[in-house]
């Protein structure tokens, strides 16, 4: 019932945030947000480390086409559940400094969208896994179309068109596989992996297609990105926060759950240009951000960036590049809320994101400073934060599967730590300008968001563990399989 408890409360908290108007809802919302993060705290404490799957639960969804309501959580699905349950919250307290208008549905959209996100990385079930999939977008479209920008609708137009396309080829593999299980058929996971045995060579290679193809653009990977950038610019800060903190792991998590232990034999065949695709997504996303004038334009193509790495690791077929994947996938949602969130800061005070514009924040900043400076050292993995660990492991992923391209991928260190010192020497230190002069400190409420997310960062850099322990019997069963 845990499992079931944490894709219901935020649907019904959703409900009830509609119901309620004015200031009162943003609370409302917050509240049930802490309630469900309380059980994702009360999921990874009771989750015992071994490669089963726990707190599971069964029903009938389709009863004569063998389709249920089938979730259950086991390590791999754990970090991610855990993510999602611990950023909703902080998303939601980094909106207090603004106002919007119809508040409730904003604050109802976010909760449904945990929901569905909670619901994608628990499910069991292939066709559940692609409800949720596809029902995580419907929120973040009209957050998005809504409340993002000026060029909010074309946009976001695009966004969803990529989105749907992408979902199209990946049902169509999964009704493939469906197919291919015996008697009556059956949609659970494990009977697919056990229908997808059977299968060739030829047959593999177009469902490692499909698949792929579905994923590399969720997350985003070249050359499938194009809409990312935009999207991430145009929406509202807690829009972009959600897509880059939580949506984007779906397609990570994609290519775990999925294209590795049904297609081997299409990895073995198509895995080298998957990860020359990540690699070039690294170079070309660091490259690109160094460039940006805007901050939160910047933070998108490092985004980006960081995203090839993971996708590297995990084509990389070994211990090391899965486990630094899941780990880094933890730690890039915390580093890359709070960066959004403190150009959000930025903006509110100094009605500009253009670097060129900014200047001597730091003056009269210490707190946000010191914060910006955490989480700045934890995206571009100094030792003891959490984004070391991650990129660590990932790196030595790549690197025993081709030194070479280890080597390329390595670029990511030093082009990192360019791009984002870049931003934080131009946006906080220097010559105070005129958009800056008398810029304040931070208000307690975004405190309230920012020290618990440095604190993490350092956290988990130093105690990594708390995590690796929980998912490495999963990942090393999953190796198994492959294999």
């Amino acid at each position: 019932m845990l499992t079931l408890s944490l894709i219901l409360l935020p649907i019904i908290a959703g409900l009830i945030t509609l119901a309620i108007k004015g200031e009162t809802a943003k609370t409302v919302a917050l509240v049930f947000a802490f309630a469900e993060l309380a059980l994702g705290a009360y999921l990874y404490k009771s989750f015992v480390p071994d490669a089963t799957s726990q707190f599971g639960l069964s029903y009938d969804w389709i009863h004569s086409a063998g389709i249920k309501f089938s979730v259950g959580v086991d390590g791999i699905s754990l970090i991610l559940v855990f993510l999602t349950t611990l950023m909703v919250p902080f998303i939601i307290l980094s909106t207090f400094g603004n106002n919007y208008k119809n508040a409730s549905n904003l604050y109802a959209l976010i909760l449904f969208m945990q929901a569905a996100l909670v619901g994608v990385f628990t499910a069991k079930d292939v066709f559940l896994f692609y409800f949720f999939f596809e029902a995580a977008l419907i929120p973040i479209y009209f957050i998005a179309a809504i409340w993002g920008g000026e060029n909010r609708i074309k946009v976001t137009f695009k966004f969803f068109v990529y989105t749907i396309f992408g979902s199209l080829f990946m049902l169509l593999a999964l009704v493939y596989l469906y197919l291919l299980t015996p008697g009556t058929h059956s949609a659970d996971i494990n009977a697919i992996y056990e229908a997808a045995k059977a299968l060739d060579l030829s047959t593999q290679s177009y469902l490692f297609g499909a698949f792929f193809i579905a994923f590399a653009i969720k997350m985003p990977l070249f050359p499938f990105h194009t809409w990312q950038p935009d999207t991430y610019v145009e929406a509202p800060t807690a829009g972009t926060m959600l897509l880059s903190g939580i949506m984007l792991k779906m397609g990570v998590y994609g290519l775990i759950r999925f294209i590795l232990p049904i297609v081997p034999l299409g990895v073995d065949q198509w895995g080298f240009v998957a990860i020359i695709l990540s690699v070039i997504g690294i170079i070309y996303g660091s490259v690109i951000a160094i460039q940006q004038k805007d901050m939160k334009r910047l933070i998108a193509y490092s985004s980006f960036a960081h995203v090839g790495l993971m996708s590297a690791g995990i084509f990389s077929r070994n211990l090391e590049g899965i486990q630094g994947s899941l780990i880094q996938m933890l730690a890039h949602g915390i580093n890359v809320v709070g960066l959004f969130f403190i150009v959000e800061i930025i903006e509110r005070r100094a009605k500009s994101r253009e670097l060129s514009l900014l200047g001597g924040i730091t003056q009269t900043t210490p707190n946000l400073t010191v914060y910006f400076i955490i989480l700045m050292l934890g995206s571009v993995a100094l030792p003891l934060t959490n984004g070391f660990v991650g990129e660590f492991l990932l790196l030595k992923g790549v690197y025993e599967y081709n030194a070479w391209i280890g080597a390329v991928a390595g670029l990511t260190i030093i082009l990192g730590a360019v791009y984002m010192l870049r931003m934080v020497q131009k946006s906080m230190f220097g010559i105070t300008s005129k958009i800056t002069e008398g810029f304040a400190d931070l208000t307690f409420n975004e405190k309230a968001v920012l020290f618990p997310l440095s604190f993490l960062v350092i956290a988990l850099g130093i105690a990594p563990n708390i995590f690796l322990k929980l998912t490495e019997p999963a990942v090393s069963q999953l190796l198994s399989i492959i294999k």
